[in-house]
C-alpha cells in the first residue's frame, strides 16, 4: 500500500512567496550568518536599519525555495544559496552593496570567544610581551600553540601564531588563553556572507574596502595623473599654472646658463658675473 503524500505545509508556502516576493522586488539582497548574534543586539540592529535595509529570516530549507522560485526572473539569484551559511537570513535593500556591507560593518563591536563558538576569520595572537610572570602560563601558551618564552622577568610571546583558523571551532583552553591575553576576536553583529545585484555575487572579501586606504589610493593616484600631466605638457585646469611656473623656471635657468640678458634674470646674470670675475681676479692673484 502506497503511503499517503505529506500535505504541503501552507505556512511555509506563504513564507516562501513572501521571500519570492521580495526578491523579486529588490535590486540589492544580501545574506547573512545571525549565528551568535545576541537578541538583544539583533532587535538594536533591526531598529537602526529601519527605513533604509528590509532583514528577513526563517528556515535555510524556506530560503533556497524561494530562491530557487525566483531564478526564472531573477538573473543567476540562484549563486547566492552556497551563502546561506550558519543562521542564514536575506538583506533587502536598494542601497550600493559596498554602501551596504560598510552600514552593517560600521554597526558591529567586539566581544570575547567563547568555547564551541566558530571562528570568522583566522584569530591570530600577535608576538610581544605580556603581563604575566613566569609560570604554568608558559604550558598553557605552548598547548594552544603559542611560542612563548621569557624576557624581563614577564612572559613574551616570541612570534605571531594562528591558533584557530577560519571556519574552526574554538576550543575551551584556547578560549581561555584568548580571554587572558585581552583579545576579542568576535564581532557582535550581522555577518554578510555576500550580496547580490543584476546577476553579480559580491563576497563580503570583495566588499571589505578599508576606506583610509581606498581614499589614500585615489588622493596618489590623482597626484601621480598631474605629475604626468605636467611632464608631458598636458594642459587642464589643475596643471596650466604649475606648467607655467615650470617652463618660467627652465627658461630662467637656460638664460643663466647662456648668460641672456632679461628682465627676470638679470640680477642672476650680472651676480654671476661678478663671481667669476673674482675667482679670475683671485687666480690671477690680482691686487
Amino acid at each position: 500500500m502506497t503511503p499517503p503524500k505529506a500535505k504541503p505545509n501552507k505556512e511555509k508556502i506563504a513564507v516562501a512567496k513572501e521571500f519570492a516576493k521580495l526578491i523579486a522586488e529588490y535590486p540589492i539582497i544580501g545574506a547573512i550568518n545571525m549565528e551568535n548574534l545576541p537578541t538583544k543586539q539583533l532587535q538594536q540592529m533591526r531598529t537602526s536599519l529601519r527605513g533604509t535595509v528590509l532583514m528577513k529570516m526563517t528556515k535555510r530549507r524556506i530560503v533556497q525555495i524561494a530562491i530557487e522560485q525566483s531564478k526564472d526572473s531573477k538573473k543567476d539569484i540562484e549563486k547566492l544559496i552556497p551563502y546561506l551559511k550558519g543562521m542564514p537570513a536575506l538583506l533587502f535593500t536598494r542601497e550600493n552593496p559596498f554602501k551596504l556591507y560598510n552600514i552593517i560593518n560600521k554597526k558591529k563591536s567586539t566581544a570575547p570567544a567563547k568555547a564551541g563558538q566558530t571562528a570568522p576569520r583566522d584569530i591570530v595572537v600577535k608576538e610581544g610581551p605580556t603581563p604575566f610572570a613566569p609560570g604554568p602560563i608558559i604550558g598553557e601558551l605552548g598547548q594552544a600553540g603559542i611560542k612563548a618564552g621569557i624576557d624581563g622577568g614577564k612572559v613574551v610571546i616570541k612570534a605571531d601564531s594562528v591558533v584557530v583558523k577560519e571556519g574552526e571551532v574554538i576550543k575551551p583552553n584556547i578560549a581561555a588563553i584568548l580571554s587572558r591575553l585581552g583579545i576579542e576576536p568576535m564581532e557582535i553583529g550581522l555577518d554578510i556572507t555576500a550580496v547580490y545585484e543584476n546577476g553579480t555575487i559580491y563576497t563580503k572579501e570583495v566588499l571589505a574596502v578599508d576606506e583610509k586606504e581606498y581614499f589614500a589610493k585615489i588622493a596618489d593616484a590623482a597626484v601621480s595623473c598631474i605629475n604626468l600631466a605636467v611632464e608631458v605638457g598636458f594642459l587642464t585646469a589643475e596643471t596650466t599654472e604649475m606648467m607655467i611656473v615650470k617652463a618660467f623656471n627652465e627658461s630662467k635657468a637656460l638664460a643663466l646658463e647662456v648668460n641672456f640678458m632679461a628682465d627676470a634674470v638679470k640680477g642672476d646674470v650680472l651676480a654671476k658675473a661678478e663671481r667669476e670675475a673674482a675667482a679670475v681676479k683671485a687666480e690671477a692673484k690680482l691686487e
